[in-house]
């Protein structure tokens, strides 16, 4: 290629001259390949001038090549479509199974609670704890519950007055 670039760019010559040198290479090539048996091989340069050749319009040939494109066009968009839903449902797939095993571990976790608060709320344990840090049973009297209407004929333990605003 390189031998064909630099006699193609060579000024002054002519293409019968470069022709002819092609030739005597192709030649000097074969004899040295062929072990003396020599078969010629020539090369002839054709000029086909093809500058006033003019393609007619083939409208039959466009429209089946638009129809072509057009069908084309519809079966990948189907062919896409058909993908993304697919990859979607398995997206979903996935994200339910995921959404299961949080539920499984979130009532686990709930039991495990449920556990432990019965555990920790025992009136017995309660009471052992209350004594070793030495509170003792509340007196009669001394339990107010904020739901019940107070006993007027109970003597009150304490009682707030709010104070009355000042006048000015």
């Amino acid at each position: 290629m390189a031998a064909c670039t630099t006699t193609y760019f060579e000024a002054g010559r002519g293409w019968g001259t470069r022709a002819a040198e092609r030739n005597a290479e192709l030649m000097a090539q074969q004899a040295l390949r062929r072990r003396g048996v020599r078969t010629p091989e020539f090369y002839f340069a054709r000029h086909i001038d093809n500058s006033r050749l003019v393609k007619a319009p083939d409208p039959v040939r466009v429209r089946e090549m638009r129809l072509f494109s057009a069908a084309v066009a519809v079966l990948f968009s189907l062919v896409m479509i058909y993908g993304l839903q697919h990859f979607n449902a398995i997206e979903g797939g996935y994200r339910v199974e995921s959404e299961k095993q949080a539920v499984d571990q979130l009532r686990e976790e709930n039991r495990q609670l449920r556990l432990a608060e019965a555990q920790l709320s025992q009136p017995g344990r309660i009471d052992s704890m209350a004594r070793q840090l030495g509170l003792a049973e509340p007196q009669p009297g001394q339990v107010i519950h904020p739901n019940a209407r107070p006993d007027v004929g109970v003597p009150a333990i304490a009682q707030v007055t709010p104070p009355a605003p000042a006048a000015q």
